[in-house]
């Protein structure tokens, strides 16, 4: 009986964990995204799956959007998400998406450039290790590696 306990203690510590990352994200998401593009629809479904409710507007002018969000020059991709007080740039993992929340940098953002394979929404295994960047006021600098 007593190794039981250590057990459920564990447990219940790494169930709160995840609760608490959970609720750090906000309830909805704004996703530009051009009109033709499915991985950016695949993308959505990720961050729904995770809770949060997700407007897709597909008929604006998407450099106009980067540019608004201090976006370094060079490091777009095919879709910019506006959640909560941030910006996010891609098609960034999940997990780098939940440590934005939970950490809440002085940032304007985070992304991953171009459409990596095995991210939320491109599918296919990782091939590589992705590199997030944050930014502020159109300067990068290094995020996590996932």
């Amino acid at each position: 009986m007593n190794r039981i306990a250590p057990t459920l203690v564990l447990s219940t510590a790494v169930l709160a964990g995840a609760a608490t990352a959970q609720a750090a994200l906000p309830d909805e998401a704004t996703l530009y995204k051009n009109p033709q593009c499915g991985c950016c629809d695949g993308y959505a479904e990720h961050l729904e799956e995770m809770g949060i409710e997700v407007t897709v507007i597909d008929d604006r002018d998407l450099g106009q959007i980067k540019e608004a969000s201090g976006l370094p020059y060079g490091l777009g991709s095919c879709h910019t998400i506006e959640m909560g007080e941030y910006v996010i740039e891609g098609h960034v993992p999940l997990a780098a998406v939940e440590t934005l929340f939970e950490e809440r940098p002085a940032i304007d953002g985070i992304g991953l450039a171009g459409m990596p394979i095995g991210t939320p929404g491109m599918p296919g295994p990782q091939q590589a290790p992705y590199e997030v960047y944050q930014f502020t006021d159109r300067q990068e600098a290094a995020f996590m590696t996932l």
